[in-house]
């Protein structure tokens, strides 16, 4: 193997290409048009234009990556994870043209790939599994009949793909059509496949999933296990290795199902056996046929190089380490930042890392962070693909100081520009229930709530510190003369979504009296270092640490205050602003599911966006009549786009 073409973008790109450096072998990167200036396509040896900006005409065409292959003189193919990982035909092409496919042979994948073909090999192997419903019949009365059978809840997947795209908890009869519809649905845009399977679900589980890896020698291991609990739309936020629940017993029995599955399906290669761990009990999810976005953390503890094992398995060689000779050491969790709202909404625009990250150490803190980010300049978020911004992983003797250092490194990171899940993710850390290591796949849904709440509070409380702050800094920005001009100020600062009057007034040279949204605060502004100050309202301080000139981080939070002072305030006469139902993202919208003429209720879905591979239902802000649609179906719409207009009523 000489030359490798990374069939994918981004993050994972430079992993793939991280490791063939090292082992001398050049790389070849793909790229659509919304990728053109993607650091992935600048760091390797040769890059190939696929064209397109959506994956179906990019990342998941067969012939256009064969193609690049051809063109680069690439003699083997690495997937890495989404788009054809997983997809035996790809696999098939690339054998058949004579190149090297770093990936479980074909056959394998078509095994194992699909959950319902993969459920129907563990249960000829003995592996438990839940029971359910996969057959090849998926009309309704079917459906029906066998969740009548199952009993409710259940669950609903779809058989192709990942990524808890496709999936629908179910807990009562009138509610399985619809779940069946809309996880058809997104099945169908997500990976072209609209089958589904159903099979009981189980409420408190735990997801574990065991890292395996065979040879074409016959030789089969697991890398141990890593606990992906913590979920939000059934996606994994946070991975940890070593599981808080998992002992070396349990482990060797899971471990074996594992090793059985993939040894009876003739697997070859990186491979992820996902389990529902319930009670003592574990029961069989899916096995993926690629390389884990998570595999970082089983690399931590087992100081193993995963994707050097995959070029290796594909040249032929066998495995390295016996399962006894695999040891593990320490604890490691990581965390994945994406571009994404508190109630989990992906967002799309431009965005900087204001302080550098680098790979393998970040500020004296031995923390690994995987990404394909820019970190001296505008970075920006596509609608076409996920909004997933990086991983940042870390390993410590013990789960406590792996915490805290994840912790560390979330604080002093600076992420501004779009709504980020930095502040999220600090706060699940802290959180008492993942803190002692019993965080449930339910734990999000059930504590989200007052995890923003909590947020909230804590940034409500902190703003009059980076005002304080904001208007000091302005202050010493626009003016370089040393008197202090003791007249009141009429500012105003955009924060988050709201617009907010301010009233400053300078009373010495670090002290001014604010008033704003009905308080009055006395603050006192001291320098303590270079970026850095502390501030005083009303007793009470807190170090401040300035990232730009609009831009502050006060323990762990950061606030991005922009001045609006001289835009024009909003038109209170504005004729149907307060009328319009606009797209709270980017994306395409596939469906309007409205008619002029039509009333509609309140909270009542009026469109579907597809945006980053998910479909997001926008509803009606209030009841009303629609007047206009002001978008057709098909169109790519921007935030805050007009999707329809509601009469004034």
């Amino acid at each position: 193997m000489k030359r490798l073409l990374v069939a994918n973008r981004s993050e994972i790109a430079r992993r793939v290409m991280h490791t063939a450096r090292a082992m001398g072998i050049e790389t070849v990167a793909v790229y659509s048009e919304a990728d053109a200036n993607s650091p992935h396509v600048q760091n390797a040896d040769f890059a190939i234009a696929l064209g397109g900006f959506a994956s179906a005409d990019s990342y998941l065409r067969i012939d256009k990556m064969l193609a690049a292959a051809a063109a680069s003189g690439a003699d083997a193919i690495h997937p890495g994870y989404g788009f054809l990982s997983e997809n035996a035909e790809f696999a098939d092409a690339v054998i058949a043209a004579g190149l090297t496919w770093v990936g479980p042979p074909p056959a394998a994948m078509r095994a194992l790939g699909s959950k319902s073909a993969c459920k129907a090999v563990a249960q000829a192997l003995g592996v438990p599994t839940l029971a359910g419903y996969s057959g090849a019949d998926q009309s309704e009365a079917v459906f029906s009949a066998s969740a009548a059978q199952i009993g409710y809840p259940l669950m609903v997947k779809a058989v192709a793909g990942g990524g808890g795209r496709g999936m629908r908890l179910v807990h009562a009869e009138h509610l399985l059509f619809p779940a069946l519809a809309s996880a058809r649905a997104e099945a169908v845009a997500g990976f072209g496949n609209g089958d589904l399977l159903i099979e009981r679900a189980l409420l408190q589980p735990r997801h574990i999933e065991l890292q395996v890896f065979a040879d074409a020698h016959g030789n089969c291991i697991h890398l141990g296990e890593r606990d992906c609990s913590v979920q939000r739309r059934n996606q994994k936020i946070i991975e940890e290795a070593p599981s808080p629940a998992v002992s070396a017993e349990l482990r060797e029995r899971m471990g074996a199902c594992a090793v059985a599955l993939a040894k009876g399906a003739g697997y070859v290669g990186a491979g992820t056996v996902e389990f529902l761990l319930e009670g003592g009990e574990f029961y069989l999810m899916e096995m993926n046929t690629r390389l884990q976005v998570e595999h970082p953390v089983t690399e931590a503890i087992t100081g193993l190089d995963l994707v050097a094992w995959q070029i290796n398995v594909a040249r032929g060689e066998k495995l390295p380490l016996t399962q006894e000779e695999v040891t593990f050491s320490g604890h490691a969790i990581e965390v994945r930042l994406c571009a994404e709202d508190e109630k989990f909404t992906p967002h799309s625009g431009q965005f900087s890392i204001n302080h550098p990250l680098n790979w393998p150490e970040f500020n004296g803190t031995p923390l690994r962070f995987d990404h394909a980010l820019k970190l001296d300049g505008l970075n920006t978020v596509s609608p076409f693909y996920d909004a997933m911004l990086g991983k940042l992983i870390a390993h410590a003797p013990s789960r406590t100081q792996a915490v805290g250092q994840l912790q560390h490194g979330l604080k002093n990171m600076s992420l501004a520009g779009l709504p980020n899940n930095r502040e999220w993710l600090l706060a699940c850390l802290q959180h008492p229930v993942f803190v002692s290591g019993n965080a449930l796949v339910p734990f999000l849904a059930d504590s989200a709530d007052a995890i923003r709440a909590n947020l909230a509070e804590q940034r409500q409380a902190l703003l009059p510190f980076a005002v304080a702050a904001w208007a000091h800094t302005r202050n010493a920005w626009q003016s370089h003369a040393s008197l202090v001009c003791s007249f009141v100020r009429n500012l105003r600062f955009n924060h988050l979504h709201a617009t907010h009057a301010l009233a400053a007034m300078q009373t010495s040279a670090n002290t001014w009296q604010l008033e704003f949204d009905g308080a009055e605060y006395a603050a006192q502004i001291d320098a303590a270092g270079s970026q850095r100050m502390l501030v005083r309202i009303n007793g009470l301080c807190q170090p401040v640490r300035q990232l730009d000139i609009d831009h502050f981080s006060i323990a762990g939070m950061q606030f991005e205050l922009d001045d609006a002072t001289f835009e024009p305030p909003p038109d209170p006469h504005a004729a149907t602003t307060g009328n319009l139902v606009r797209a709270p993202i980017s994306g395409k919208l596939l469906e309007l599911r409205v008619q002029t003429g039509q009333v509609v209720a309140k909270a009542e879905t009026v469109a579907v966006i597809e945006s980053m591979k998910l479909l997001h239902n926008i509803s009606s802000p209030r009841a009303g009549t629609v007047l206009a649609l002001l978008a057709a179906v098909g169109q790519q719409v921007d935030a805050k786009s007009s999707l329809l207009e509601l009469t004034a009523d």
